[in-house]
């Protein structure tokens, strides 16, 4: 689990007294920030091995007789990203003569490289890494080869950078790429009010869906108890303007509504004289809804079909609604919404890759509003293929949207 925090991240400038093999300046400040870790509120995305602890000192592993301990992050996937500089500050302390630590890289779940190794370091140091590792899948890995607890290294302020200028527009998904997710996108919009199984749907997709040989994701929408797609309007309209076709109704608690819309949808997809015929991409579907939509949405969430399901101000009643789910899944809160508690709870529950953030200032009503962009960045990572937002929108110590809220994932 990785808890993110704000606190600001700083690399000290200090003078470096170890050899480290390509040893470059800072990153300048125009430098895109790919990547970040404190270690504040624990590991993030990194894993341990052996005797490891976090804090505001940042990752400290302990020496041992039984087994050297290591921390490794998770891929980290440079995707559209070029000229990569990795910083870190790093202390030793307590090696005795032959015992080192060690920083490496991996790409693509290949072997290990040296970055450094040293006995005694102290400071920041940033590094530039070779151009193999561009557009790949990066792992970082620090190990310590000590034989007492006494001795140890700690490890803070992990940063990735690429060059200004070499990181292309915004890496290609199956969607015309965007730059803000909080502005609309670039589709014309359409609303039919009378669609669905029994005509009381209503249907929001791109008006020139299928252009440009575009196959369209898919979400169905749960209005909250009390309310329609009409009070969802301005959302419904900002989803399909990215290129999602979006299907809402009035909701239940059973979600078998949705699987129901998500057969007619398969038929629109085949009927010939349909605004969508041929349009759709079936293999990209996600299931969400606000209140009583997101318990519709765990009542159906083992529904093969889905690739991903979104869950606002909805926590199950019991407990159990996690039990559903396959696949990746987001929860939105807000810290003032009652529902809060029980999304904790689910999220306690929760057994496949989740990522949950509780909005400042936000209220049950207003969750699905002030937690718009990040569904529309979650859509365009999970249904679209833009990969990049893995690291930059969600699973990173900076990621876009964490100065909203408190942040918490797991299982990634």
């Amino acid at each position: 689990m990785s808890r993110i925090n704000r606190r600001p991240l700083v690399v000290a400038a200090a003078a470096l007294s170890v050899v480290a093999v390509g040893a470059v300046p800072a990153p300048a400040l125009a430098a895109t920030d790919v990547y970040r870790e404190d270690f504040t509120s624990g590991l993030g995305t990194f894993t341990a091995t052996g005797s490891v602890t976090t804090g505001t000192y940042g990752a400290r592993l302990r020496g041992s007789l039984a087994a050297d301990p290591a921390i490794t992050s998770a891929p980290i996937d440079l995707t559209g990203y070029a000229g990569l500089t990795v910083s870190y500050t790093r202390a030793t302390s307590g090696l005795d003569p032959g015992e080192t630590f060690t920083a490496a890289w991996s790409v693509d779940g290949g072997p290990f490289t040296t970055l450094e190794s040293a006995r005694t370091a102290t400071g920041a140091v940033s590094l530039r890494l070779p151009a193999a590792v561009d557009g790949r899948d990066l792992r970082l890995r620090f190990t310590l080869d000590a034989s007492s607890l006494l001795e140890t290294l700690t490890v803070d302020n992990v940063l990735l950078t690429a060059d200004d200028g070499e990181d292309p527009d915004p890496p290609g998904g199956s969607l015309p790429p965007v730059s803000d997710v909080t502005r609309p996108g670039p589709y014309a919009v359409t609303i039919d009010q009378t669609a669905g199984p029994d005509d009381d749907g209503w249907l929001v997709y791109p008006t020139n869906a299928g252009q440009n040989g575009v196959d369209h994701p898919i979400l169905v929408w749960g209005p909250g108890a009390g309310s329609d797609p009409a009070d969802y309007e301005d959302m419904l309209r900002q989803w399909a303007s990215h290129g999602f076709v979006v299907y809402s109704e009035v909701s239940s608690s059973s979600g078998a509504w949705m699987v129901a819309a998500l057969d007619w949808l398969e038929d629109e997809n085949a009927r010939a004289a349909g605004p969508l015929h041929q349009d759709l991409d079936l293999s990209e579907v996600a299931f969400g809804g606000h209140s009583r939509g997101s318990i519709g949405t765990f009542d159906v969430a083992d529904e093969p079909r889905l690739t991903t399901t979104i869950h606002v101000a909805g926590g199950s009643f019991d407990g159990n609604g996690p039990d559903n789910l396959r696949r990746p899944t987001l929860y939105i809160g807000g810290d003032q919404d009652f529902a809060t508690a029980n999304m904790e709870r689910d999220y306690t529950n929760t057994d496949v890759p989740v990522w949950f953030t509780v909005l400042d200032d936000t209220d049950h009503i207003l969750a699905t509003r002030n937690g718009q962009h990040v569904i529309t960045a979650w859509l365009r990572w999970h249904l679209a293929d833009e990969t990049f937002r893995r690291t930059t929108d969600f699973l990173s110590a900076s990621c876009t949207f964490c100065a909203r809220g408190e942040v918490t994932y797991k299982n990634w």
